[in-house]
C-alpha cells in the first residue's frame, strides 16, 4: 500500500506560478512511477505529467508542455509539479498518482487532491 498527500493547491492569478507537492508513505517511494492528473468541474480525470521511477524520464499532455515541470526527490518520498504561466483552464482538483509500472494507464494509487483555481 501506498499513501499519497497532495499540498500546494490555492488560489493564483493568471500567468501567476504553483508548486504542487506529493509525500508518498508506505512502500519504498522509488519503486513507484508517479504522475499528476487533473479533473475540472463537469470534465473527466485527466492525465497532466508523469515521472519514472528513477525521474530519468517525464511525459507531459500538450496542454501543459513547455509551462509544468514534474520532478521527484526519492529522498523525501517526494514528487512535485511546477506550474508557471497558469491560465484560468488549469482550474482542477490536481490528483497525485503512483504505480509500481507505469501510471500512463490505470495507476494503483490516488491521493485526496488539491484545488488550484486559476482567476482571469
Amino acid at each position: 500500500q501506498v499513501q499519497l498527500v497532495e499540498s500546494g493547491g490555492g488560489l493564483v492569478q493568471t500567468g501567476g506560478p504553483l508548486r504542487l507537492s506529493c509525500v508518498a508513505s508506505g512502500r519504498t517511494f522509488s519503486s513507484y512511477a508517479m504522475g499528476w492528473f487533473r479533473q475540472a468541474p463537469g470534465k473527466e480525470r485527466e492525465f497532466v505529467a508523469a515521472i519514472s521511477r528513477s525521474g530519468g524520464n517525464t511525459y507531459y499532455a500538450d496542454s501543459v508542455k513547455g509551462r509544468f515541470s514534474i520532478s521527484r526527490d526519492n529522498a523525501k518520498n517526494t514528487v512535485y509539479l511546477q506550474m508557471n504561466s497558469l491560465k484560468p483552464q488549469d482550474t482542477a482538483v490536481y490528483y497525485c498518482a503512483a504505480d509500481p509500472v507505469t501510471v500512463l494507464t490505470t495507476p494503483d494509487y490516488w491521493g485526496q487532491g488539491t484545488q488550484v483555481t486559476v482567476s482571469s
